[in-house]
């Protein structure tokens, strides 16, 4: 099904604005994070938030070129 074309996308809600940003970053986040890390060549923290997870995720791929 498609949208039509004057509907526009939502803007992501920041992460600061999260209500659950501060509960531990999930498995998937870990998992993708861990394998944007090791192709950019840095370590990521194990105890990150949701929020500080997916601040990292954007970060990593846009150094790698997997951004959007």
């Amino acid at each position: 099904m498609s949208t039509p074309d004057d509907v526009q996308p939502q803007a992501e809600k920041p992460t600061d604005e999260w209500v659950t940003g501060d509960e531990p970053m999930t498995g998937p986040q870990q998992s993708y994070l861990s394998t944007l890390a090791q192709e950019a060549g840095e370590e990521v923290k194990q105890d990150l938030t949701k929020a500080q997870a997916s601040e990292e995720i954007d970060r990593l791929q846009n150094e790698t070129g997997r951004g959007a």
